[in-house]
C-alpha cells in the first residue's frame, strides 16, 4: 500500500505540467501584446514630439521584457527541477542555465527581477511626477523597498543555509 501511494505522489508532479504549460500560453498571448505595442512605438516614433513619451513607451517596452523573461524562467526551470529534466539524447541539458539553478538562486533571480520591474515602474511613475499625488508615490517607493528588503533578507537566508551545509559536510565557510 505504501509503495502504491509513494508512486501516486511521485506521479502527481505531472499535474504541475498544465501550470507550466499555462504559462507558456499566458507567454504567447503577453508576446502578442508586446508586438502590437512595438508596432505602436514603431509607428508613432516619429510624430511623438514629447522625449518623455518616447522614453515611458520605452520602458514599457522594457519591462514587458523583463516580466516575459521572469515567467519563462520560472516557468522552465521549474519544470526541470519539478517535473521532467529538460536533457537531450546525449544526456545534457537542454539549457545550460537550468542545470545551474537550485531553488534558492531561482528565489534570488525572481525577487531581483521583480525589483528591476519595480524600478521600472517607479521611473515611469517619476517621468509623470506631476500627475500623481504625494500618496501614490510615497506608497510606490515603501513598495519597492518592501521587495528589495525582501530580496536582501531571502540573499541572507540562501548564504547562511549554505553556510550550514557546508560547516556538516565538514568544510569550511568563506568567512573562516
Amino acid at each position: 500500500m505504501q509503495t502504491l501511494l509513494d508512486r501516486a505522489m511521485i506521479a502527481s508532479r505531472y499535474i504541475l505540467a498544465v501550470f507550466y504549460l499555462g504559462l507558456a500560453v499566458a507567454l504567447a498571448a503577453y508576446a502578442v501584446k508586446f508586438v502590437f505595442k512595438v508596432w505602436k512605438f514603431a509607428t508613432t516614433i516619429l510624430t511623438e514630439q514629447d522625449d518623455n513619451q518616447i522614453l515611458l513607451s520605452i520602458l514599457y517596452l522594457v519591462d514587458s521584457a523583463l516580466v516575459a523573461s521572469l515567467v519563462a524562467m520560472v516557468a522552465i526551470s521549474s519544470y526541470d527541477s519539478l517535473v521532467s529534466r529538460l536533457i537531450n539524447e546525449q544526456g545534457k541539458s537542454e539549457i545550460e542555465w537550468v542545470s545551474n539553478l537550485d531553488p534558492g538562486n531561482l528565489k534570488l533571480k525572481v525577487a531581483l527581477a521583480i525589483i528591476a520591474i519595480s524600478s521600472i515602474y517607479l521611473l515611469q511613475k517619476f517621468m509623470n511626477v506631476d500627475s500623481l499625488d504625494d500618496r501614490a508615490l510615497t506608497w510606490g517607493i515603501v513598495i519597492h523597498l518592501c521587495f528589495v528588503v525582501g530580496a536582501l533578507v531571502l540573499a541572507f537566508i540562501d548564504r547562511m543555509q549554505a553556510q550550514t551545509k557546508l560547516i556538516a559536510k565538514g568544510g569550511k565557510t568563506k568567512d573562516e
